[in-house]
């Protein structure tokens, strides 16, 4: 294939125009191996096999969030923290009340998209919490509504502790993203953008996207800055 037409379909990919460097790739995999060896970890000692690989998948997909993309609106703190334990509550429930189990799980990720929709904290890991609990077998459906707390609780406290202590020690990509340097701008001056102006125009896309609004503002900073010097 040639570089034309590989340019022609990437947009239709969907390819990332913007890859990272390789450091920042070595950072991501290896928070992610630190945060899921632990979540493993705890998973195999409090819930019978196999059931225990089951529910440490849905912290793999929280993993590509938290140390791929740390300072994405889907990854932040009350994402995480809602997104499972709300996915969670309302996997049980589908389980215990929903008449079958084909019915309860389409039930389960449908409801558990709804439920954080309306609490703000989209986290697509949390619809795989909620299946779970629908078709994880006899030793989820045991654990009844302590599912919520053990495993799914203990493993996202243990995903968010290494998060915030791994992405500390790279100053450029510290989570939760307040503590990312330079994304909590004040107000701008008169007539410029500023965080205010582009939190205006996420909500009225009225469309989930996952960026912060710091960051965007970062983005369109050295946008500026870059076309000022390509201009001269």
């Amino acid at each position: 294939m040639t570089t034309a037409f590989l340019s022609k379909i990437h947009p239709w990919l969907g390819v990332d125009p913007n890859p990272v460097s390789h450091t920042e790739k070595a950072v991501a995999t290896t928070g992610a191996f630190l945060g899921i060896f632990l979540v493993t970890w705890i998973s195999l000692h409090t819930v019978a096999m196999p059931a225990a690989i089951m529910v440490a998948g849905s912290m793999g997909a929280s993993a590509v969030l938290l140390f791929a993309v740390p300072h994405g609106q889907l990854s932040q703190p009350w994402a995480v923290l809602g997104g499972h334990l709300i996915s969670a509550a309302i996997g049980v429930s589908c389980a215990t009340f929903a008449p079958g189990q084909l019915v309860a799980a389409a039930l389960a990720v449908s409801l558990a998209i709804g439920a954080m929709h309306i609490a703000r904290c989209i986290h697509p890991p949390g619809g795989a919490t909620a299946l779970i609990a629908v078709i994880g077998g006899t030793d989820i459906h045991a654990l009844g509504y302590s599912y919520i707390i053990m495993p799914i609780g203990l493993n996202i406290f243990v995903m968010l502790v290494v998060a915030i202590a791994f992405n500390y020690l790279f100053a450029w990509r510290r989570y939760p993203a307040v503590l990312h340097a330079g994304l909590d701008r004040p107000k701008g001056k008169p007539g410029s953008i500023a965080i205010e102006d582009i939190e205006h125009a996420l909500h009225t896309l009225d469309t989930p996207v996952d960026v912060i609004g710091g960051e965007l503002l970062q983005i369109y900073e050295l946008a500026e800055k870059h076309a000022a010097t390509r201009c001269r």
